[in-house]
C-alpha cells in the first residue's frame, strides 16, 4: 500500500467533490421557482432544450458553466453568466449551442454574459463548427450596461461576429424561444435560418410599454412581434412552430441536411475506448509545493501508455513528446515538477523553465507545425528561471523564442493547467493569451503572477514600508496580521473557480475526463483546415 498516493487521491477527489456540489447549485440557475414558472409557462428550461437538442447519450463539453461565479452578489448573483454554452453533437455533427437561461433575471445580458458569448462564437469561428442560438432573454442588464454596451468586445461584438461567419460559411441557425428584444433582436436575424415558436417567442426592437412611450401606439406585444406577426407579416423570420419541442425538432431537421465539413486531414488511427482512469487522483500531491514526477501523468494519459520522447536528455524540466490521444497524434510539452540533474551536472528545479527547455520546446513546437501535430500543454509551472546565472546564460532570449514559436503556431493547441501557472510561464506554456483552441484546468489549478506566500511578503513589506515612511510604528504582531490579510485576498485570486468565474479557462474539469476534452477538441480542430503558414519571423540569438 502507497500511504502518499492514498493521501493524494483521498485530497484530489475531495477536490472534485467540491467542485461537483458547487456544480449542481449552478445548474439550477435562478433556483427552483423561477425553473417552476418557466415550466408553468409552458416552456422548457434552458438546460432541457439543451439536452433535448444534442444526440441522445452523446458527449458533451459544457464551457464556462462557472462563468460569473461568486459575482453580481449585490444583484443575487447569475449562475453561469445566466447562459448555456455547449460543444455537443447534433445529428452526429459537433456543434456549439448557446442557450440563454430565463431563469436567471429573465436572460439578461450580464457583462460576463456578454464575454461567455463571445468565448461560444470564437470557438465557433476557430473550428469552424455550426453553432445554434436558442434565445430567451430580456437584453441588457441595465444596472450595467455600460460594461456590456459600448466597447470593442462587449455586446455589439457580437452582432459583428454574426455577420462574419455568414460570410465565411459557418452555419448560424437560431430559434426564438421566449423574449428576444432591443438589439439583441439582430442575433436571429443575421443568422443564416431562424425559427419562432408561437404563444412564447416574440422578437421586436421595442417592447408595447417603449412604443406606446416613444410614439403613443397602443399595441400588445403579441401583435407587435409574435410569431405570426414576424412570420406571415414582416417575413423576419423563417419557421413559426407551436412550442419548444417542435423547435428543437427543426433544428435538429436542418442541421441533418449540412453538407460534409471540410477536414484539416489530423492524424488518427487505431482509436481505442475513452479511458476514464481515476487513478490521476493519486499522482498529484496534496502540497502543492511538494515535487512530484510528471511522467505517470502523460502515461496516464496518453493511449497504452505509449509516447516517443523528443530530446529526452536534454532540457529535462519540460518534457516534449510526441503520443495518441484517443487516436490522435499529439505532441506534448509538460512541466516536470521533480528536480532534474543536467549532463552538466546543474540541479534544476522542477516547474522552471531554464534556458536549455525553452529552446527544446522552440524547435519541438515548431516540429509540430512541420508535421500538423496539434499540440497539448500540460501546466504545472512557477515560471522562468531567474538570477545572475540564468541572464548571464540569455534566460530572456530563449524564454523569447518559444514564446515567438508559440504565438505563430498555426496547429490547433490545447491547454491543461494541472497545478501552478504563475507569470510568464503561463504565458510560454500557452496560457489564454496564447489562443488555445480550449484551455481547461483541474480543481487544483492555480493562476497569478507569482504564488500567493510570494506575493504577500512582497506586497506586505511594501506597505509595512509605506506607514514606517508616515512615522506611524508596525508591530511583528500587526506584520504577520497584515501578511495574512494579504495571502488570504490573494489565495481566493489563484484559485480554479476564480480564473474559471472570468472566463480565463473554458472549464474545471474531472483529471480523468482530460483525454475526452482533448479528443473531442482535436475533433472539432479537424473541421477547419490549416490555411496560414507557420513562420516564426525573427528570432534573438
Amino acid at each position: 500500500m502507497d500511504l502518499n498516493f492514498n493521501k493524494n487521491e483521498d485530497f484530489n477527489k475531495l477536490q472534485w467533490s467540491n467542485i461537483e456540489r458547487q456544480l449542481a447549485i449552478i445548474k439550477q440557475g435562478g433556483g427552483k421557482n423561477q425553473l417552476k414558472k418557466i415550466k408553468n409557462q409552458g416552456k422548457m428550461t434552458a438546460r432541457e432544450r439543451v439536452e433535448a437538442l444534442v444526440d441522445p447519450k452523446s458527449d458533451i463539453l459544457e464551457l464556462g458553466a462557472f462563468a460569473a461565479y461568486e459575482m453580481y452578489e449585490e444583484y443575487g448573483g447569475a449562475p453561469a453568466a445566466g447562459v448555456i454554452v455547449v460543444l455537443g453533437y447534433i445529428q452526429k455533427r459537433l456543434c456549439v449551442i448557446v442557450a440563454n437561461d430565463p431563469s436567471v433575471k429573465a436572460g439578461a445580458w450580464f457583462p460576463m454574459a456578454g464575454k461567455k458569448n463571445l468565448r461560444a462564437q470564437e470557438v465557433a469561428m476557430e473550428n469552424k463548427l455550426p453553432i445554434i442560438y436558442l434565445v430567451d432573454s430580456a437584453g441588457v442588464f441595465l444596472p450595467m450596461q455600460d460594461e456590456i454596451f459600448p466597447d470593442k468586445e462587449h455586446f455589439g461584438r457580437i452582432f459583428r461576429n454574426n455577420a462574419k461567419m455568414s460570410s465565411q460559411g459557418i452555419v448560424q441557425i437560431a430559434a426564438v424561444m421566449g423574449s428576444c428584444v432591443a438589439g439583441g433582436a439582430y442575433l436571429p436575424i443575421m443568422s443564416d435560418e431562424s425559427i419562432i415558436v408561437e404563444g412564447t417567442g416574440s422578437i421586436f426592437l421595442a417592447g408595447s410599454y417603449l412604443v406606446k412611450a416613444a410614439i403613443g401606439e397602443d399595441i400588445d406585444n403579441e401583435s407587435l412581434g409574435g410569431a405570426a406577426t414576424q412570420t406571415e407579416v414582416s417575413g423576419v423570420i423563417d419557421y413559426k412552430v407551436p412550442n419548444d419541442q417542435a423547435a428543437i425538432d427543426k433544428i435538429r431537421s436542418l442541421i441533418d441536411k449540412l453538407a460534409e465539413p471540410e477536414n484539416a486531414g489530423f492524424n488518427r488511427k487505431n482509436k481505442p475506448p475513452l479511458k476514464s482512469n481515476d487513478h490521476l487522483f493519486g499522482l498529484l500531491p496534496a502540497d502543492r509545493k511538494t515535487p512530484y514526477d510528471s511522467y505517470p501523468i502523460i502515461e496516464q494519459l496518453v493511449d497504452e501508455g505509449k509516447y516517443d520522447e523528443y530530446k529526452a536528455g536534454y532540457g529535462k524540466t519540460l518534457i516534449t513528446a510526441y503520443a495518441r490521444i484517443d487516436g490522435w497524434a499529439v505532441g506534448i510539452i509538460a512541466n516536470q515538477r521533480k528536480v532534474v540533474k543536467s549532463k552538466q551536472g546543474e540541479m534544476q528545479l522542477g516547474g522552471v523553465i531554464y534556458s536549455d527547455s525553452a529552446d527544446k520546446a522552440t524547435r519541438f513546437i515548431a516540429n509540430c507545425n512541420q508535421k500538423k501535430i496539434p499540440l497539448v500543454f500540460l501546466q504545472d509551472v512557477t515560471g522562468f528561471m531567474v538570477g545572475s546565472k540564468a541572464e548571464q546564460g540569455g534566460i530572456i532570449k530563449d524564454g523569447a523564442k518559444m514564446v515567438n514559436a508559440l504565438a505563430n503556431s498555426v496547429v490547433p493547441k490545447f491547454t491543461i493547467i494541472i497545478g501552478n501557472s504563475y507569470g510568464a510561464g503561463n504565458y510560454a506554456m500557452c496560457g489564454k493569451a496564447f489562443d488555445p483552441r480550449l484551455i481547461v484546468s483541474w480543481p487544483t489549478a492555480e493562476m497569478a503572477v507569482m504564488g500567493g506566500t510570494q506575493a504577500a511578503k512582497v506586497l506586505s513589506q511594501i506597505e509595512a514600508s509605506a506607514l514606517k515612511k508616515k512615522g506611524e510604528k508596525i508591530t511583528q504582531e500587526e506584520q504577520e496580521k497584515l501578511f495574512q490579510q494579504i495571502k488570504d485576498s490573494y489565495d481566493k485570486q489563484t484559485k480554479s473557480t476564480y480564473a474559471a468565474a472570468r472566463l480565463w479557462t473554458d472549464a474545471i474539469i474531472k483529471p480523468s475526463e482530460t483525454r475526452k476534452w482533448i479528443s473531442i477538441g482535436i475533433e472539432a480542430a479537424n473541421h477547419s483546415p490549416i490555411e496560414e503558414r507557420f513562420n516564426m519571423g525573427v528570432l534573438q540569438v
